[in-house]
């Protein structure tokens, strides 16, 4: 239905984007925050047509579609808010001296967007991480026009809300060029929209081998760019051992419930648990099988998906000292377009786990691993071992905690999220949340693409250094007109300076 976008389309698109975004940069926090509040406007008000089409390319039911839009809508309207309230600014002054010497000049910092972003849809939430979701709405609130690769998996849906983008974008006389939306099955597509000129970030939630693509091409141009790439994570689990003997049936029936949510779909699905072997670990062990064994999963998003998820369970199940703990098949072998699949539990040793980075992959489905290790010290390694997460979970008593502050500060080294005492899925969309983590989690560990801080991924500081204050953005004028907090010589404030 949907074809490629061709090589002058597309640099058409991006030279819109560029004349539009010399004159966006320039609106206020406010015309920003009212453009993001319109788009979501716009995605409150149409009908139930938008799930019929979602639930068709996706095999996401109504009810999920029906709560990921209504986050969708938190996140434009959240978004709008943290641009209007203009924290994310990072505005820092420091007032001129004139009786230092050398006479102390008057500077006076803010944020300044970056460009035209290209935006890459996510798969698995077609709504929250795609056309009108987070990426989008951050680069929006930070000035800059955003350019919308669809996903191929759910074009129609893409398309769908593209023109209720469109449409908000008309309401609110923003440029032409504020907002495309580009169609691209060929890698070449995408390669072209990074490599452009005129493109000046990336933001990205997918594959590891698509982010690390992205930020290739992105460092191979004349003049790199930030590619803010959410590639996915294994979102390890320390099993304590007091915690562990205290209830280890409960634990694990919490645990078969977060692999499972979403038919084990979310980047956030915890895929490796770390254990001490004894009577606890196969009582845990014990249950956790039982319960993924009896657990009725959902289809998977699409075909590759679901291949993907078979190919990958099985090349971890043929390595050396890997048991497999669930009866591993097909729930629908044979039957044309069924991608439901069976949840899969393995075990294996530290030791085996340590020398085999096979077993460190993420397993995009309801899958996981079991790690037993004989000791604390094998714990350690495990954890000194793993690479980047996004999210790592501890199941400890305070007493776990106090006898293990070597094993803490190491799991802190690997992830963005430490989690104590609950599974790590579910991403809250507030300021104090971290969505991202050290690499590979994430491309750049310093940014998250959740909360309001995420604005500042689109943005870049610049400095003035003894400015008329009429001629200066409205953030940094000294009687503070948008009433913003702000770090004058050192101090917290938002008054005015005299």
């Amino acid at each position: 239905m949907f074809t490629d976008n061709t090589t002058a389309e597309i640099d058409e698109a991006v030279q819109q984007a560029w004349d539009a975004f010399t004159i966006y940069r320039n609106y206020s926090l406010a015309k920003r925050a009212d453009f993001l509040r319109a788009i979501a406007t716009e995605l409150e008000n149409c009908n139930d047509e938008l799930f019929t089409i979602t639930s068709a390319e996706t095999n996401l039911p109504e009810a999920r579609l029906r709560n990921e839009k209504a986050r969708t809508i938190f996140q434009l309207n959240s978004y709008a808010d943290a641009c209007e309230r203009g924290n994310w600014l990072d505005v820092k002054i420091d007032t001129a001296n004139n009786e230092r010497t050398p006479p102390k000049p008057d500077l006076r910092k803010t944020l300044t967007p970056l460009g035209p972003v290209v935006v890459f849809g996510a798969s698995n939430f077609p709504f929250a991480y795609s056309t009108a979701g987070g990426d989008t709405a951050s680069a929006f609130a930070a000035g800059c026009p955003v350019l919308v690769k669809a996903h191929p998996a759910h074009e129609k849906t893409s398309t769908f809300i593209a023109n209720l983008i469109f449409s908000a974008a008309q309401k609110c006389g923003v440029p032409k060029g504020m907002f495309a939306h580009i169609y691209g099955k060929d890698f070449k597509v995408g390669k072209q929209l990074v490599m452009h000129p005129n493109i000046k970030a990336v933001g990205f939630t997918g594959s590891y081998i698509g982010g690390k693509q992205l930020v290739n091409w992105a460092n191979e141009r004349k003049e790199p760019i930030p590619v803010f790439a959410e590639m996915g994570s294994t979102n390890p689990v320390f099993l304590l051992q007091e915690k562990l003997n205290n209830d280890p049936e409960a634990i694990a029936k919490m645990f078969a419930a977060s692999i499972t949510l979403g038919v084990g779909q979310f980047c956030t699905k915890p895929g490796i648990f770390v254990g001490m072997e004894g009577d606890s670990l196969i009582t845990f062990t014990t249950t956790l099988a039982a319960e993924l064994k009896n657990t009725s999963v959902g289809l998977m998003l699409h075909k590759g998906i679901e291949t993907a998820y078979q190919q990958n369970a099985t090349n971890a199940l043929q390595q050396q000292d890997v048991k497999n703990l669930l009866e591993f098949t097909n729930q629908n072998d044979n039957l044309e377009n069924k991608l439901s699949p069976t949840p899969i539990l393995s075990s294996t040793t530290a030791k085996a786990f340590l020398q085999n980075p096979i077993l460190h992959k993420e397993v995009f489905g309801p899958y996981a691993i079991i790690v037993r290790c004989i000791n604390e010290e094998e714990v350690l390694q495990v954890a000194k071992n793993l690479e980047g997460q996004l999210t790592s979970t501890i199941m400890a008593t305070l007493t776990d905690l106090q006898n293990n502050e070597n094993l803490i500060d190491c799991i802190k080294n690997c992830c963005g999220r430490i989690i104590l005492n609950t599974v790590p899925t579910g991403v809250e969309v507030v300021e104090a949340m971290q969505h991202g983590g050290p690499f590979p989690a994430s491309s750049d560990s310093r940014f998250g693409s959740v909360g309001a801080d995420a604005i500042k991924r689109f943005a870049r500081p610049i400095a003035y250094q003894n400015w008329d204050t009429t001629l200066l953005p409205d953030e940094l004028k000294s009687e503070n007109p948008l009433q913003i907090w702000r770090t004058v010589n050192n101090e917290l404030t938002k008054a005015p300076i005299n």
